[in-house]
């Protein structure tokens, strides 16, 4: 099992730039492909950026691609979003999630506590 712990979010301004990393417990972060999610307000949670255990694969929803960039740190544990070109759209909850799947449509099993990201005008 293991417990995810997002931090980095906060108020930006739209065309700002954001960070936002996800540490994980125990030993095995590198058996675990890990993913990014959002919810906004009454809306559902939605797919966001995906990598896979040694990083080498990542992927990404249309509307994020070519401004998010996910990695990884297996040493430090730890998983990344790095946010460019932000819009008011992109304001949300973000979450942290680990798959023990090896398939991009594989699962996510285990969810962090979430970070808020507001994108002001």
């Amino acid at each position: 099992q293991v417990q995810l712990v997002e931090s980095g979010g906060g108020l930006v301004q739209a065309g700002g730039s954001l960070r936002l990393s996800c540490a994980a417990s125990g030993r095995t972060f590198s058996s675990y492909a890990m993913g990014w999610f959002r919810q906004s307000p009454g809306k559902e949670r939605e797919f966001v950026a995906r990598i896979s255990r040694g990083g080498g694969s990542t992927y990404y929803a249309d509307s994020v691609k070519g401004r998010f960039t996910i990695s990884r740190d297996n040493a430090k544990n730890t998983v990344y979003l790095q946010m460019n070109s932000l819009k008011p759209e992109d304001t949300a909850v973000y979450y942290c999630a680990a798959s023990t799947g090896l398939l991009v449509r594989s699962p996510f099993e285990y969810w962090g506590q979430g970070t808020l990201v507001t994108v002001s005008e």
